[in-house]
């Protein structure tokens, strides 16, 4: 009898950390986030192969190239929110004079660090290669303070 050989399901993460300055403001908030203000955000992008099944990644041994994740994020996200203001449609309502600034950009949602990983999410899972998934995302407002996404839908949490 031949012995068969079980490929062994493997999760090789990378991630690739990225840096912006962007403001925003969160309408109906009864604290100091009610007024305009700046963060310089740190983002942590984490990928992996959706269908890994060796002991090593085959040639050329990445599960994504530095480079081509740096692209994306950079002209998806980082371009786009980078030296912005960020606020929702209830605050321009609340401040119209600030609707017509060029580095405004009008959410429907509150800009949270909870919604702006959201975002993100978003806007990466429209991007990335279809053989990469993304498992997961961290958001620094602080040093001490992020909102994380993870994929809880991935084939790792199941």
């Amino acid at each position: 009898m031949k012995a068969s050989i079980n490929k062994t399901e493997v999760m090789i993460q990378v991630t690739k950390i990225f840096k912006f300055e962007m403001a925003h403001a969160i309408y109906g908030y009864d604290g100091p986030c009610k007024n305009i203000h700046g963060h310089s955000y740190v983002l942590h992008v984490s990928v992996t192969l959706k269908n890994a099944t060796d002991e090593y990644l085959l040639a050329p041994g990445f599960v994504i190239d530095f480079k081509m994740l740096k692209k994306i994020v950079n002209e998806a996200i980082v371009q786009q929110l980078d030296h912005s203001v960020v606020v929702s449609k209830a605050f321009i309502q609340a401040h119209p004079q600030l609707a017509d600034l060029s580095n405004v950009r009008i959410w429907e949602m509150e800009p949270s660090a909870e919604n702006i990983i959201s975002y993100i999410q978003k806007q990466l899972q429209l991007l990335l290669p279809d053989a990469i998934q993304l498992q997961k995302l961290q958001l620094f407002e602080t040093a001490d303070s992020y909102a994380e996404w993870i994929n809880t839908k991935s084939r790792f949490h199941e």
